[in-house]
């Protein structure tokens, strides 16, 4: 009798996101590839121009500074943008208990552009990345390599505003 009972009882299940929106899907197979390759060659292309602008080490070529840099900005500036992605996934998945409707929840994962809330939640999660950028490359990967702290500032920042995670304003809803 317990059985029946279970069984003619239903649970609602919503799904609101049959459709993941494109900053999460960023980080799956078959796309982390282009993702990966992506995200080095921006982050190669900032990180010699910050050689060339700021000249933070007078001893190195741009070659030299570029080959004991590289792979910690690239490696950290995922871990930014991952942490960022998160946020995101966080708002979406805990809609109900942050007290998101689903009108901010649908901006988040399909058009950002479309509710003011959902655009600044994106915006706030964007420099929260950008702040991890920031500190990451001052104080892991140039903390060796940039003496001179200005100049370890200067890089850094600039290397955290021209690689924030600027996908995440990207309207999924363009790719559907």
């Amino acid at each position: 009798m317990e059985l029946t009972k279970q069984t003619k009882q239903t649970r609602q299940i919503k799904l609101y996101n049959v459709i993941f929106p494109v900053w999460l899907i960023l980080f799956f197979p078959p796309v982390i590839l282009v993702t990966l390759i992506g995200n080095w060659l921006i982050d190669s292309l900032v990180l010699i121009a910050c050689y060339f602008i700021f000249k933070p080490h007078k001893e190195w070529n741009w070659l030299l500074f570029y080959k004991k840099n590289i792979v910690k900005v690239w490696l950290l500036g995922l871990l930014a943008d991952i942490i960022g992605a998160a946020i995101l996934f966080a708002c979406v998945g805990f809609q109900d208990f942050l007290g998101l409707s689903n009108d901010v929840v649908n901006s988040i994962s399909f058009d950002p552009f479309s509710n003011f809330l959902a655009f600044t939640l994106i915006m706030i999660t964007m420099l929260i990345s950008g702040l991890f950028i920031l500190l990451f490359n001052y104080n892991y990967t140039f903390k060796s390599t940039i003496e001179d702290e200005l100049a370890r500032w200067k890089v850094a920042a600039f290397i955290a505003v021209t690689t924030l995670p600027w996908t995440f304003l990207l309207p999924t809803k363009l790719f559907y």
